[in-house]
């Protein structure tokens, strides 16, 4: 848990498509076993530590002969951006993946006191 102690908080959000593999034959539509797929966030500020990040499908579309076997996460989370990342396996077909993100954190401030070295 992240506690937060007389400072600014900061919640940047967005909407993200992963991939369309459907639309060109990619591994995640005509692959098997398993496959994972990383797309870098960058947020528009910066926050002052590591935010926690919050990742949910938005979209997904998969083949409905297949069983639909995915995990979703955020990883390498840092107070620029963050990877998200979709996994499946076995022989599930997914067509395309959008998703929805949300980081909470300390943020800046314009009545911060500079930063000593």
């Amino acid at each position: 848990m992240q506690v937060f102690l007389r400072e600014a908080i900061g919640v940047a959000q967005g909407d993200e498509v992963l991939f369309t593999d459907y639309a060109h034959g990619g591994k995640m539509w005509t692959g098997a076993g398993a496959r994972e797929r990383r797309k870098h966030i960058a947020f528009r500020a910066a926050f002052r530590a590591a935010p926690m990040v919050h990742v949910a499908l938005s979209l997904w579309d998969t083949d409905s002969g297949t069983n639909a076997r995915m995990d979703i996460s955020a990883e390498n989370v840092t107070t620029e951006g963050f990877d998200v990342v979709f996994r499946t396996w076995g022989d599930t077909r997914v067509a395309r993946v959008r998703v929805r993100w949300m980081a909470i954190g300390a943020a800046h401030h314009d009545d911060d006191w500079p930063e000593v070295e």
